[in-house]
């Protein structure tokens, strides 16, 4: 009698399963980079400009959050 034992990852090679994992780490760079971006230069305008945006500072971190990760 023979056993057969299969040690792959459904079907995904290692460096496939690195490539995706990298792809993955990029693109949460990305995001938070964005998020940052976003953050500070909404938190360099004066309250002025900010109304003139229809803003206020309190929703600073809601519409950084919103164009880095669509929430």
């Amino acid at each position: 009698m023979t056993y057969n034992t299969d040690t792959g990852f459904a079907g995904f090679s290692l460096a496939q399963r690195f490539g995706a994992f990298r792809a993955e780490l990029a693109e949460k760079a990305a995001k938070r980079k964005t998020y940052r971006t976003t953050l500070n230069e909404l938190s360099e305008l004066s309250d002025r400009d900010l109304n003139d945006l229809g803003l206020s500072r309190s929703m600073i971190k809601g519409i950084a959050l919103e164009a880095a990760y669509g929430k």
